[in-house]
């Protein structure tokens, strides 16, 4: 960012404002390495033979008003309020309803007796669910697929966000239990009467290359529990991290993904 001053950079990253899930804000200062697999095709070949879908977690529906083919009959839902307005002025055009829902627990603290996560359609409503980075509940999922219907998931791993507390000079925060892994996701779904046809894991780098665009990156991510989080009240860590970035020429976070297919059976 040329010679612009660290409080410079911190201070348009806490004045710029964060709507649903779009960081085209630091598009340019962000550099995201690939996965092994590609998410966004695989759901679509599955869609193009799809008559519906249902997009769980659609956030401010950046990503499902990008796919393509949609079946005609694409429902969403998101459990964020601040996003559901977003999603919908995008969505509602395209033909696609938004509907709001209650959030699930994290997957990995679920019990075999939610109450929350629980999905207002009609037992066998779809043929196609997917979910991106968003809890589900896997009986819920299970209840709304059709006979043959199929879900497919791409979720954010237990490890994703460790390095952060490395980042800001923090001692690592208790190591959660049971991780939320490809292996526990598995375990879910086939319990819940799915057959799980094929999954992946594996991580890919993010780089950042100015500490605001860092900045404006773990304000919006407000789950990465970072204790107190503020951008004035971490400056002292964004000053060690620009000078590493100046010497280095970025900051590299690993990030963590799994993704799963099933399929209920006829």
């Amino acid at each position: 960012m040329g010679t612009r001053s660290v409080d410079e950079l911190l201070a348009e990253a806490e004045g710029q404002p964060f709507k649903g899930w779009d960081f085209s804000w630091i598009k340019d200062r962000r550099i995201l390495g690939e996965l092994p697999w590609d998410y966004t095709r695989m759901v679509a070949d599955l869609a193009k033979d799809s008559t519906d879908l249902l997009d769980m977690g659609t956030g401010g529906g950046e990503w499902l008003a990008a796919l393509t083919p949609r079946p005609k009959l694409t429902v969403a839902t998101e459990s964020y309020p601040p996003n559901v307005p977003i999603a919908a002025r995008r969505l509602r055009p395209l033909g696609v309803s938004v509907v709001r829902t209650s959030p699930a627990r994290e997957n990995r603290v679920q019990t075999s007796s939610e109450i929350l996560g629980l999905l207002p359609f009609r037992s066998g409503s779809f043929h196609l669910v997917v979910n991106r980075h968003e809890s589900f509940v896997a009986p819920e999922v299970a209840r709304i697929l059709a006979p043959g219907g199929r879900f497919m998931t791409q979720q954010v791993g237990a490890f994703n966000e460790a390095t952060l507390f490395e980042l800001f000079d923090l001692p690592s925060p208790p190591e959660p239990t049971p991780y939320w892994e490809l292996g526990l996701a598995r375990d879910q779904v086939q319990s819940a009467g799915l057959k799980v046809t094929g999954s992946g894991e594996g991580t890919y780098p993010m780089a950042f290359l100015d500490v605001g665009a860092l900045a404006y990156y773990v304000r919006a991510i407000e789950w990465s529990g970072l204790p107190d989080f503020t951008i004035r009240g971490y400056r002292r860590q964004f000053e060690e991290l620009n000078a590493r970035i100046f010497k280095e020429g970025s900051i590299v976070i690993p990030q963590h993904r799994f993704w799963l297919e099933a399929r209920k059976e006829p």
